[in-house]
């Protein structure tokens, strides 16, 4: 009999408060040396519409923060999956900013998210380790693979992996592409179940890359010089991010794939991480056209032109979404062949090959 990683529950926590487009038209955007744009914000948004495909975002009420939305998600996936929560050996929690709250210009992450989330779940055994991982965007995949680890080496049993951020509490209001950012939470609890065949978590891959592409995103001053706060943003290389994912995505996803023994007729479903349509597309198509096949219709569901991109949160939230199918024109039945891949600060990729 194998030891297989096999997901058996997931939950996801999306926040009520939406932000369209048309709430940017008041807003004053500036290029990074503090000077206005030359176009009117309708032309701007229109333009970061047709990129980047987002029409409206999420973000988290005042009261809550980044651990309280890895809570809500973390109960569903424990709930969906049946398990006493007290059996749970590791809570693995992916994210990048900690618990900010509004008007705060601090991160906090002591504790670790993590150790809250446990706290909040009322689990009194002390032998479920609790962690946090910073991994960019890619950090609840990459928790995935660490689950993976502990399952087939005989050191756990059940896992809690959450991707959770608030990414609408570290952007610089002046700056255009905060319009790209979200906040949410997603969960699963990984399982290791006895089966004849290979299921569940096939195979996997990830590389970091450094030597020039270590500050693709990273904290930065307001491009508004008036503010002399000192207070740092998220801010990113746009240009330098797409052309990183286009040429490393599409190969990791190759790399998994090849990997698991799997043909790529076989893949039902890809779930990329949620930071741009035009992105994903491109890298979707550059992976296919290494198997010299078509894009088949329907294999990517999206979620960013509701949801905005939440970072860690992308991935686990859309999974869980298509999952209970609340997506249009999506589904995932049981033998199904999907891959989970992203990209992010690091800069990272990753990616694995999962059936259903």
């Amino acid at each position: 009999m194998k030891i297989n990683s096999i997901i058996t529950g997931t939950g996801s926590y999306i926040p009520t408060l939406v932000k369209k487009n048309a709430d940017f038209l008041n807003d004053t955007f500036l290029n990074e040396d503090g000077t206005p744009f030359e176009y009117e914000n309708e032309i701007v948004i229109d333009k970061f519409k047709s990129i980047t495909g987002i029409e409206e975002r999420r973000y988290a009420t005042p009261e809550l923060t980044s651990s309280d939305l890895a809570f809500f998600a973390s109960e569903k996936a424990i709930e969906d999956s049946g398990i006493d929560k007290e059996t749970i050996d590791y809570i693995i929690l992916a994210h990048n900013f900690g618990d900010v709250e509004v008007g705060s210009i601090q991160s906090d992450i002591l504790p670790s998210l993590a150790s809250r989330v446990k706290h909040k779940l009322g689990i009194k055994n002390p032998n479920c380790v609790a962690y946090d991982i910073l991994f960019g965007c890619p950090g609840w995949i990459q928790g995935v693979i660490q689950a993976e680890a502990y399952i087939k080496s005989g050191i756990a049993k059940k896992c809690l992996v959450i991707g959770s951020e608030t990414l609408s509490r570290v952007i610089d209001p002046f700056d255009r592409d905060s319009m790209i950012y979200s906040d949410g939470a997603g969960a699963c609890i990984i399982e290791a179940v006895e089966g004849d065949s290979a299921a569940g978590i096939l195979s996997h891959a990830n590389q970091t890359n450094t030597v020039d592409e270590c500050f693709y995103l990273f904290y930065g001053k307001s491009y508004c010089k008036e503010d002399k706060s000192n207070i740092k943003y998220i801010k990113m290389f746009g240009r330098k991010i797409y052309e990183y994912g286009l040429n490393h995505v599409p190969l990791a996803m190759k790399a998994a794939l090849d990997k698991s023994g799997v043909g790529i007729d076989d893949v039902k479903k890809i779930f990329i991480h949620q930071a741009n349509e035009k992105m994903d597309e491109a890298i979707l198509k550059r992976f296919y056209r290494l198997y010299k096949k078509p894009v088949p219709a329907y294999v990517m569901p999206m979620s960013i032109h509701k949801l905005g991109n939440s970072s860690v949160a992308t991935v686990p939230t859309l999974f869980d979404l298509v999952k209970q199918g609340k997506l249009e024109n999506q589904e995932i039945n049981k033998g199904d062949i999907v891959i989970l891949a992203s990209v992010g600060a690091g800069m990272n990729i990753n990616a694995v090959v999962y059936k259903y």
